[in-house]
């Protein structure tokens, strides 16, 4: 099966997902925040990544500019995994630049057979 990053600050929703995805038979990596990717991306093998787009910004609060920046900085290093985006806020991201960048955006709560269909779509 795949190997799969998962990027998410909130810890709960990261290891239910690990759970699942594990259970589906992937390997699942995690990261806590964008520096946890980047340097995940620097050092491994992902053949997928998914992730949040909203990460706390530098007070601490969620903002959907730290995702689309990691999608950029994900794609200035040349990687061309593929980046699944689940957000509660998914036009956050429609119209912009980085939208282009992901192969799919899932809108949370996302049901575990829509992620799984996502996952074997994209990693096809």
């Amino acid at each position: 099966m795949s190997r799969i990053l998962i990027a998410d600050d909130d810890v709960i929703q990261l290891d239910l997902r690990k759970m699942v995805l594990e259970i589906a038979g992937h390997h699942v990596d995690v990261a806590v925040s964008a520096i946890g990717v980047i340097r995940h991306i620097e050092s491994e093998r992902a053949d997928l990544v998914i992730m949040d787009l909203r990460f706390p910004n530098a007070i601490g609060e969620p903002d959907a500019s730290e995702g689309m920046a990691l999608i950029r900085r994900i794609r200035e290093l040349g990687c061309v995994t593929p980046v699944i985006v689940l957000s509660g806020w998914p036009e956050e991201l429609y119209g912009k630049p980085e939208e282009q960048m992901v192969s799919r955006i899932l809108m949370k709560p996302v049901m575990t057979l829509t992620l799984l269909e996502a996952i074997r779509e994209v990693v096809a």
